[in-house]
């Protein structure tokens, strides 16, 4: 896991907005691993066990779209460097059906199966589960989820500025 904290060259006066950020990265890291370790475990429970908790996510959010792998990327449903990979995973183990793109035959479409949709279905399930139960017990309401949701859309767009800065 990547160590956030004690940046080399933090200004004094911004430290501890610099500590905060940085904990937050680190929070931000640490909930996307428990997010995985969560959907494996619901696997676990439910009997399957053929398919890693990335690729259930990636089931989940193709949802009923029909897509390419760069299609993935872009609309951030995935950011993985091995998308290629676990798609041709879920296609050979029957999640996934796929079709070569008529304009653009290097290209290929993908869908989900039957199979796919039930995977889907079982983390959708899990999700749902789970916002209940947030809201039940009063660990977060609607509004807790937007500001969450909001502060996180800034730093999205902050760092995607960044990038295209950059290049």
């Amino acid at each position: 896991m990547m160590s956030f904290h004690n940046p080399p060259n933090a200004a004094k006066d911004h430290s501890g907005f610099i500590t905060g950020y940085l904990d937050a990265l680190s929070l931000v890291e640490r909930l996307h691993r428990l997010l995985l370790d969560v959907i494996k475990d619901e696997f676990e429970r439910v009997g399957v066990l053929e398919i890693n908790a990335v690729q259930a996510l990636l089931l989940f959010n193709i949802g009923d779209h029909e897509v390419t792998a760069g299609e993935l990327k872009t609309r951030g449903y995935y950011q993985g460097s091995n998308v290629s990979y676990n798609l041709r995973k879920l296609v050979d183990m029957g999640y996934m059906h796929h079709q070569r793109c008529e304009v653009d035959r290097r290209s290929v479409r993908v869908r989900l199966t039957e199979k796919g949709r039930h995977i889907r279905k079982v983390v959708s399930t899990l999700f749902e589960r789970h916002a209940e139960g947030l809201e039940a017990r009063g660990v977060l309401g609607p509004d807790g989820v937007d500001q969450i949701t909001t502060a996180l859309r800034r730093v999205e767009r902050y760092w995607t500025d960044q990038i295209r800065y950059i290049y």
